[in-house]
């Protein structure tokens, strides 16, 4: 039985070419693997220069029509295209999709931030298939409606996209990668966390933006089947006990 890892890697360092490189070395290793890309700071760049506002709440794009249309040009277009070549240069046979190809992904809107949405399903078994022929996927987080709702693609957050995905494959890990050593809770790192203290974390401000939204995701992916999450940076991809781990609490004991 597969057992792959799915691996998110933060958009605002994908304009590093040294960092992906490494990134996509270290893939590698973890073959058979799934990734998922944000595209954040690019995003953002083409909305300045078309004069688009750029806004964000808790860490998540508030996105017009105008700029869902952004979000789709260069999430499917040059953002993954760059992840697809460095995958490939580092020996991964790396095919990109967007989560409109085959049906991969379907979400419902979000409400509150407009063309925003959540996945509401994903198409584990095309994941699959491509991992089974010796594919790497690299997913572009946009998503259509249900063919009853319609209308363009959504804007999901790549994180909360990353753990759909790996709670649908269950996951051997889920790893939410970008330039932060892990969680900080007054200044200390902390090497794991109880996924049933994430809200009290956010609600008290130890946790704000794109920490809060990592943090709902990896709880997120634990619920829905995945073994394992953890949130850091590039040593995740080389050192398992690098980052911050989430742990799902254990059922409390039933009496006899």
């Amino acid at each position: 039985m597969l057992s792959p890892r799915v691996v998110k890697l933060g958009g605002n360092e994908l304009d590093r070419p040294g960092w992906l490189a490494t990134c996509a070395r270290a893939l590698v290793r973890l073959d058979p693997v799934v990734v998922v890309h944000g595209g954040g700071r690019a995003i953002s760049a083409l909305c300045r220069r078309l004069g688009l506002t750029v806004e964000q709440r808790d860490g998540l794009r508030v996105t017009t029509p105008e700029i869902a249309e952004v979000v789709e040009l260069v999430l499917g277009g040059p953002v993954n295209r760059q992840v697809v070549a460095a995958l490939r240069a580092a020996g991964l046979d790396a095919v990109g999709l967007s989560g409109v190809d085959g049906g991969l992904l379907v979400a419902r809107p979000a409400g509150g931030l407009g063309m925003v949405g959540e996945i509401a399903q994903v198409r584990a078994g095309l994941l699959e298939s491509f991992l089974l022929a010796g594919l790497t996927p690299v997913i572009a987080p946009m998503a259509p409606p249900s063919a009853a709702d319609g209308g363009p693609p959504l804007n999901v957050n790549a994180d909360a996209a990353a753990a759909a995905i790996a709670g649908a494959l269950h996951a051997a890990e889920l790893l939410l990668v970008s330039d932060v050593a892990g969680v900080q809770v007054d200044g200390v790192l902390r090497p794991a966390l109880d996924a049933e203290d994430v809200e009290a974390l956010i609600d008290v401000g130890a946790a704000t933006d794109g920490m809060a939204a990592k943090l709902r995701a990896a709880t997120a992916a634990l619920r829905a089947g995945a073994r394992a999450v953890r949130i850091g940076d590039l040593r995740l991809l080389e050192d398992p006990g690098a980052g911050t781990r989430l742990v799902a609490r254990a059922p409390a004991p039933q009496p006899a």
